[in-house]
């Protein structure tokens, strides 16, 4: 037993050197727990982010005031009050995305039940914050109409209050640099495992493993422990300095409780790659087998559709993949500050999926060196 440990921790120290040595692949480590985390949460397109606005307020009555203070970080900038006149020069410099004009004796017309109208200018260049700020605009404003149409009126018999939990300014950065996280895990387990076997082959020293006294249980089981602890390693700094400490996202749970789901989805996943390995005969096949596998998998895990919007034989079908269960137990963990007692049901589900995995990678690993 400790000889085949020892044979399983040295092929394993193998493993990492010849990773050291494969600069492309680092490349692609770095970068996606790094750059590729900060594309994620800055790409926002349904969302707004500290967007210029001004307001003309030709009116200065309570409710224009209201409409005013209504607009404020981090959708918008705090609003500047300008006159009707620097409007034009103002946009042309580029100063403002929108402006706001308030005519005079909105109120009036307003208590009165008149259809008096605002005037929105918008900067139509900056089409990102163009097509969707405009749309927020004005639902802000009818709000605070509607708002004090009701307080001058008799009041409402019941009030709906809103209250956003573990994402109180709905900030879409938040959910999709997380996910994006979880979703490179399973991306990079899955190539490095594959790759490292197909580097093996390519480069003939699979051929030279083969002759030694190990087994291929023991060679199987030091690409997979190798290239966990590497992709365990990455998520963990991930996780702590860009998530969390570069981008000021909150973490409500436990970090080791997630590192430790994260390291059997990395058992059943580098499993799979594995498997995928033993298949591709070469880097070119392994990158389209990972399109057919992958791709499926992280669309339909959770991530970017909720599973409950999908037909039941999908939700039922996909319980069989590491990625729904991955998934599942980090949005509860990281987002929602779950438990062992909440999250124990996709662990188990994970050990099972990672040992099916693991027999069956070692039995196709096997008939492919015989």
């Amino acid at each position: 037993m400790s000889y085949t440990l020892k044979n399983i921790f040295c092929l394993g120290l193998k493993e990492l050197q010849g990773l050291l040595r494969d600069h492309l692949l680092l490349g692609l480590i770095v970068y996606s727990f790094s750059l590729g985390i900060f594309t994620a949460y800055q790409a926002q397109p349904d969302s707004l982010t500290r967007a210029a606005i001004a307001i003309v307020d030709e009116d200065n009555s309570q409710l224009s005031k209201r409409i005013a203070d209504a607009f404020f970080p981090p959708m918008f900038t705090m609003p500047d009050h300008i006159s009707r006149s620097e409007i034009d020069s103002s946009m042309d410099r580029g100063d403002y995305t929108f402006v706001l004009v308030i005519p005079p004796d909105f109120q009036r017309d307003v208590i009165a039940g008149k259809t008096p109208e605002l005037q929105l200018n918008v900067d139509a260049t900056r089409m990102s914050q163009a097509f969707t700020g405009a749309g927020y605009i004005q639902q802000i404003a009818m709000k605070e109409i509607s708002s004090f149409e009701n307080s001058k009126n008799s009041a409402d018999p019941a009030r709906v209050v809103t209250r956003n939990r573990f994402n109180p300014n709905l900030t879409q950065g938040w959910f999709t640099s997380v996910m994006q996280l979880v979703n490179n895990i399973t991306m990079l387990a899955i190539i490095l495992t594959g790759a490292a076997l197909i580097r093996e082959r390519e480069s003939g020293t699979l051929e030279h493993l083969l002759v030694l006294p190990v087994t291929p249980f023991e060679i199987i089981a030091s690409k997979i422990w190798s290239m966990l602890v590497v992709v365990l390693a990455a998520s963990a700094l991930s996780l702590l300095f860009i998530i969390n400490g570069a981008l000021h996202i909150p973490i409500a749970g436990s970090v080791p409780l997630f590192l430790c789901g994260v390291a059997l989805h990395l058992f059943a996943v580098t499993s799979l790659g594995i498997f995928l390995g033993c298949i591709a005969k070469n880097m070119p096949q392994l990158g389209m087998l990972l399109i057919l596998v992958y791709l499926p998998m992280q669309m339909l895990s959770g991530s970017s559709t909720p599973q409950e919007s999908m037909p039941l034989w999908v939700q039922r079908m996909m319980l069989a993949a590491p990625t729904t269960h991955f998934v599942d137990f980090s949005q509860s963990i990281l987002f929602r500050g779950a438990g062992l007692n909440v999250v124990w049901e996709p662990f188990l589900w994970l050990i099972g999926i990672g040992g099916i995995l693991f027999i069956y990678s070692l039995a196709c690993f096997r008939k492919s060196v015989a």
